[in-house]
Formats: structure tokens, sequence, C-alpha cells
């Protein structure tokens, strides 16, 4: 059985998380340099930049292996079987009595050893 193994370089990764790290926080200095401008225009200009930084970053190794997790993260999340309303809501009334059973025991069982402990101690 023969694997094909992919084998991808990733070289000057340094610079590229370097490319990064410089251009976020220009975007920093810039949003705080620009005060004075419309919040729209400096959220905007935050976005893109955080787009440009998420895809030099995605060409590292690191953030491939971050962008692989992502896809195999959204694949399971598509296999999830979600309740129908009915389901939880008999889920949810299910789990309100057992707690209110719960709690009933709970202070049955401590008015008990109360009772105990104060004929005990007069």
């Amino acid at each position: 059985m023969s694997a094909v193994v992919e084998d991808k370089q990733f070289r000057f990764d340094w610079v590229k998380w370097s490319m990064v790290l410089l251009l976020a926080a220009a975007a920093i200095y810039g949003n705080w340099y620009y005060t004075a401008e419309s919040a729209l225009y400096r959220v905007v200009a935050l976005l893109v930049a955080l787009a440009i930084c998420g895809f030099i970053a995605a060409q590292t190794e690191k953030g491939a292996a971050t962008v692989d997790l992502a896809i195999g993260a959204r694949t399971e999340w598509r296999k999830i079987v979600w309740p129908t309303v009915e389901e939880r809501n008999q889920t949810t009334l299910i789990v309100v009595a057992v707690i209110m059973l719960m709690a009933l025991i709970l202070w049955g069982i401590d008015s008990l050893l109360s009772w105990i402990a104060s004929l005990i101690m007069g």
C-alpha cells in the first residue's frame, strides 16, 4: 500500500510572521493616529488589515495547519444532527425535573442531619 505524501515547503516563515506583526502593529497605530476620522473607515481599514494578516499567516506552516484544522472542524460540524424543538423542550423539562428532585432530596438530607445534630448538641 503506497501513500502519497505531500511535502510542502514552508520557507521564510519568520519573514511572513514578521510581516504579519508589522502589519498588525501598523493597523493598531493607524487606528490610534486617525481617531478623528469616522469609526466606519477605521473599522473597515482594520478588517482589511486583518484579512491581509490572515492571508499571509495562512501561507506559513502553522497557518496551514490551522486552516486544515478549521476545515476539518467545519466538516465535523456539518455531521451533527441537531434535535428538534420538541426533543429539546422535552430534554429541558427532564433536566429541570431531575434538578428539582435532587434539590428536594438534598434539602431533606440536610434537614435530617440538622435535626440529628440539634438532638445531639441539645
